[in-house]
């Protein structure tokens, strides 16, 4: 049984992912910032698939300590951790670069590029310590060089996660540690969809591609947890979506409609 430690696990594409490492029969370690939404995530997992494989601790990756204490409380219960994913991040709504507040700005970074570092650093120490393990980053939009206007702070900060993995990729050649990236695509998640409140007139636009080529997180999350427990490959990106899916979707969107969006 494999021990699986995500964080910011507690929705989203985190928290897809947990319940299906589970249903896989792995171990897994749910975090978030606060204790009792960690708590109630915990609760309704272990619902479904008992308690003996899931444990939630609270973890604010901006700070180094507590990420070390979720490293070192999992690896005390279970006695061992085999794949650590720093999935925590934030967005932002769809914002002219010019007018982010100050605030908004260490917000994002603070957690996506720091809360990675930091998530990366308390992985590779541990892994070096126990013989081996496998290190997973979330890539996002940035992360492949493509632009979005409005979107600069998180593209920005997704683009420095993943030079940190290409970087992470090279200085554990030889060792027994695997690096790689996850990249989820479009999912519907309250990221993506915050942009509706933000923005009225760019949703009503942009909600058509979104439908297009946007796919549900309990649609996404079992195909990424499964192709994890299978990789081998050290330095892979394991990317849900592909330009020949893409090209398919458009070709036939007037054809299927589909409706990943809710109205």
């Amino acid at each position: 049984m494999k021990t699986i430690v995500i964080t910011g696990s507690t929705r989203g594409i985190g928290h897809g992912m947990a319940a299906a490492f589970l249903e896989l029969g792995c171990a897994v370690v749910v975090s978030g910032r606060q204790q009792a939404v960690v708590d109630q995530v915990v609760s309704g997992l272990a619902a479904r698939f008992g308690t003996e494989r899931v444990l939630g601790l609270a973890c604010d990756v901006r700070k180094l300590e507590q990420v070390q204490g979720l490293w070192d409380a999992a690896a005390a219960h279970y006695g061992r951790i085999d794949i650590w994913i720093n999935n925590a991040g934030v967005a932002h709504p769809l914002t002219d670069f010019a007018d982010f507040k100050p605030e908004t700005i260490q917000a994002v970074l603070d957690t996506n590029i720091a809360g990675m570092m930091y998530g990366a650093k308390t992985a590779l120490h541990g892994f070096q310590k126990q013989g081996g393990g496998a290190i997973y980053n979330m890539f996002g939009l940035g992360s492949t060089g493509r632009q979005v206007k409005r979107m600069a702070l998180y593209g920005a900060s997704k683009s420095a996660v993943a030079y940190l993995n290409h970087a992470l990729v090279e200085e554990t050649r030889g060792q027994p540690i695997l690096v790689g990236a996850l990249l989820p695509g479009m999912v519907v998640t309250d990221l993506l969809t915050q942009q509706r409140d933000s923005d009225p007139q760019e949703w009503a636009r942009t909600s058509r591609i979104f439908n297009i080529l946007a796919d549900r997180v309990e649609t996404v999350a079992p195909w990424l947890a499964r192709r994890v427990l299978e990789n081998t490959k050290h330095g892979a990106v394991i990317s849900w979506t592909n330009p020949w899916m893409i090209g398919w979707r458009f070709l036939t969107a007037p054809f299927t409609h589909r409706q990943v969006i809710d109205e």
